[in-house]
């Protein structure tokens, strides 16, 4: 089939590897490079690299709903979507049948952060949806569902890399089927709807006022990209990797450094973690352990700033 392809982070990458391995992809749409990094480089998306290497022909368009009738021309036989990160124009919607690659067993999760939700929400099982568009958000009908366990091991990278390959290996299932013409859908049911919206800058604090399951959800969820931030004498910390901590101090405020020779133990809501993996600013990402040898910036008794608690 003749298809156009519409992804941007690293999740969207192994589909369309499918898709140009099974298929004739048309063109790759997708998101703007962006400056990354202190030095504002300009960035390509993992999905334009790949499509480069491929020699895929690629479209960038700042905002999609002035600028779809080219694909509209192309008269594709499907457009797929993974993670583009636009809304389509429901003049592209009606012109051209669109199917998505969505992380989450919908009418669960539906937004642009369902793998984060479910790391989030501490859930033991997660799944992809291949769908058919509709203009209302995730809302089209479902053709095919596939879960998966989250390990306990799991953070954003490594499950969303699972699901993608799921993913990949469920869309091409469903292409065959319409291929031999076999067409599935079920509406989702609206009762079970719920969302995981985009991410924005205060869901990457850490609220030390939570449960200690709740912190290193929120830890595996940010994690690599773009990590759980505190905030201690106006610095901001990146927590990347904690576990559950074996000391117990009931009294300790929420926030409240236990110690910080060879361990960083923090005081949460109902008990303590340990932070392993850290980042501070100006430094790259490194073990506490090593971390700590020599820092003068954790001290036991110091409290992390209540930013997180005070925005919610």
């Amino acid at each position: 089939m003749n298809i156009i392809f519409m992804g941007t982070p690293e999740f969207a990458v192994p589909i369309l590897d499918m898709l140009h391995l099974n298929h004739h992809v048309l063109m790759v749409v997708t998101q703007p490079d962006k400056p990354v990094g202190r030095k504002k480089v300009m960035t390509p998306s993992p999905v334009k690299v790949k499509a480069s290497l491929l020699g895929i022909p690629v479209f960038q368009p700042d905002k999609l709903k002035e600028d779809y009738q080219s694909l509209i021309q192309m008269k594709p036989d499907l457009l797929v979507t993974a993670a583009y990160g636009q809304m389509l124009p429901k003049a592209l919607l009606d012109a051209v049948t669109c199917l998505n690659v969505h992380g989450s067993l919908l009418p669960k999760y539906r937004g642009g952060a369902p793998i984060q939700y479910a790391l989030f929400d501490g859930l033991n099982e997660t799944g992809v949806t291949i769908m058919y568009m509709a203009y209302q958000m995730d809302s089209g009908d479902i053709i095919k569902q596939a879960s998966l366990p989250i390990l306990p091991e799991d953070d954003y990278q490594s499950l969303s890399k699972r699901l993608s390959h799921l993913g990949a290996v469920l869309l091409e299932d469903v292409l065959k089927d319409i291929e031999k013409g076999m067409i599935n859908r079920t509406p989702q049911n609206p009762n079970d709807v719920t969302f995981a919206y985009t991410l924005k800058p205060k869901d990457e604090y850490l609220d030390f006022h939570q449960t200690t399951d709740q912190i290193i959800h929120r830890i595996r969820g940010l994690s690599p990209e773009p990590g759980a931030t505190a905030w201690l004498k106006n610095v901001p910390i990146k927590f990347y990797k904690a576990q559950r901590s074996d000391i117990i101090d009931i009294k300790a405020y929420p926030g409240t450094i236990l110690v910080s020779k060879k361990r960083l133990i923090i005081k949460t809501g109902d008990g303590t973690i340990e932070v392993l993996e850290i980042q501070a600013p100006g430094k790259k990402q490194m073990a506490v352990k090593d971390f700590l040898n020599g820092q003068t910036l954790f001290v036991e008794g110091d409290r992390f700033d209540e930013r997180s608690h005070e925005n919610g």
